[in-house]
């Protein structure tokens, strides 16, 4: 228990770089697609920035502070395995499961964009982009309310949450059509 704490705080401080990652990789993604609608040659000199720039991030940054996240995490378990006793560490772990499946679909969307095989239009990636904050709101509820929440009104919370964002979503895509952003 004596190191419990530090390997608690090395786990936020990964935590918060692994999302910073995935916000600003989504975020690449989604003008790496819109270089896409650009006339030659600056449709390919933008598409080779991003390329080098989404590999840089995903390499240096966002891939190794997922990997040292989830190891932190299993430290602190095996400081203290009584952790597994409580019913919101078990919450926990599902939302953490979740950003590990979106972490590794957004890694499949990289390498489709450097194919030149995405499917997924700007609009799309946004919406894509939104599913990551809905994961930490909910990992960070859960760890901060603990046993305290009650699922339910969390739950709905939750998904009124999504909801809200989804239409701040469509109505950032109404306005950029207006305004010809």
């Amino acid at each position: 228990m004596e190191y419990y704490y530090y390997v608690l705080s090395v786990h936020i401080i990964f935590v918060v770089s692994w999302m910073a990652g995935l916000f600003y990789s989504v975020r690449l993604f989604i003008y790496h697609r819109e270089a896409e609608d650009r006339q030659e040659p600056e449709r390919t000199i933008l598409q080779k920035e991003y390329e080098k720039m989404e590999s840089k991030l995903w390499n240096i940054i966002t891939n190794p502070a997922m990997v040292l996240t989830v190891l932190a995490g299993l430290l602190m378990i095996y400081l203290n395995p009584n952790l597994l006793n409580l019913p919101w560490l078990h919450v926990k772990l599902a939302f953490v499961v979740l950003l590990l499946i979106y972490h590794f679909i957004c890694q499949r969307i990289m390498k489709q964009l450097k194919l030149g095989k995405c499917k997924l239009s700007s609009f799309q990636l946004r919406l894509w982009n939104e599913v990551a904050t809905i994961l930490l709101v909910a990992i960070v509820f859960t760890v901060v309310l603990k046993s305290a929440v009650n699922w339910i009104y969390g739950l709905i919370g939750l998904i009124i949450f999504s909801v809200v964002i989804m239409i701040a979503v469509k109505w950032y895509k109404a306005y950029r059509k207006k305004h010809n952003c």
